[in-house]
């Protein structure tokens, strides 16, 4: 007999009843009332992307929207982001960049599909210079996850990243007659290291909670990767490159906690849904109630605390 867990893992209802519960968080949140209309926006391409580099790299074997759930509920749960532009926007591009990345797979004759993937790293690098951080994890991925690296692809992902900032720069010249000042002092960001401050208390539940979610389905993973194809191996071993190097950046610079949470959830959604569509003991079934319970109690938390409605 099939668990509870199980029957909500394959349904084909799970994520638009998880969308209409994201919408329903987002309208008490404040969404009419403080106008989110871009943020939201952002949010719900985010949730379609997310399911669509589920579907097309078949992430987990069996049919499950549990990658996607995940993100959804993740996502929902970080209310006190909602008004952020900046960090919707962050998110939309890192994951339009994943999800053309991994066409390379094995392939060095891609410099099209590195150039567009390094492309979107490049227009979120545009709001947030910070973003560059992670170019060379993606380097990184290139040669030991996506096997894609030669001096054509690495080529063209720095033209990729450039592209984006050579039209600023026309602009710029043309705007500001000649001067390129905010681009220098963009870049001049970079090198600012701050001395990390405290996260707040609600940062703190979020960030632990996620963690704690990604070690879980990590550990799983790795028990069990057997079952997988090689292709879905490798894509799960750079989700956890990539949710690796983010907490390393947010714990040296945590005041770039609203990027780097995002790119964590990102990278800790498939680990997690991994995990729920594919265990079927009766202990994680308990499991999936709490953590399903956990993630509720904590977006009601944050509801109560950051929506201007309450």
């Amino acid at each position: 007999m099939r668990r509870i867990q199980n029957k909500v893992a394959e349904s084909r209802w799970a994520l638009p009843v998880a969308i209409l519960y994201s919408v329903a968080v987002w309208l008490l949140a404040g969404l009419i009332q403080e106008q989110w209309w871009i943020q939201f926006g952002c949010f719900l391409l985010s949730a379609y992307l997310m399911a669509h580099l589920n579907n097309i790299n078949v992430l987990i074997r069996i049919y499950s929207r549990m990658v996607s759930v995940s993100f959804v509920l993740l996502s929902t749960a970080t209310i006190f982001l909602f008004s952020l532009v900046k960090g919707a926007f962050i998110q939309l591009c890192f994951i339009s960049s994943l999800l053309i990345f991994y066409n390379c797979y094995q392939d060095k004759e891609t410099p099209g599909w590195t150039f567009y993937a390094f492309l979107c790293l490049g227009i979120g690098s545009i709001v947030d210079i910070h973003l560059l951080f992670f170019v060379p994890v993606f380097w990184l991925m290139m040669t030991i996850i996506v096997y894609s690296i030669c001096w054509r692809t690495f080529i063209a992902s720095l033209v990729g990243l450039l592209t984006p900032y050579w039209f600023w720069t026309a602009w710029l010249l043309w705007q500001e007659k000649g001067s390129i000042h905010p681009l220098s002092d963009h870049f001049i960001a970079l090198a600012d290291y701050q001395v990390p401050v405290p996260l707040t208390f609600q940062q703190t539940l979020l960030l632990g909670l996620i963690i704690l979610l990604g070690i879980t389905g990590a550990i799983h993973f790795l028990r069990t990767s057997s079952r997988d194809k090689i292709r879905t191996r490798q894509l799960f071993y750079s989700f956890f490159i990539i949710s690796t190097a983010a907490v390393i950046f947010l714990i040296l610079q945590p005041q770039h906690y609203d990027m780097l949470i995002r790119i964590i959830i990102i990278a800790v959604s498939p680990l997690i849904g991994h995990f729920l569509a594919l265990t079927k003991t009766k202990f994680t079934n308990i499991a999936f109630f709490v953590i399903i319970g956990a993630i509720f109690a904590l977006t009601a938390f944050n509801l109560w605390i950051s929506s201007s409605p309450f």
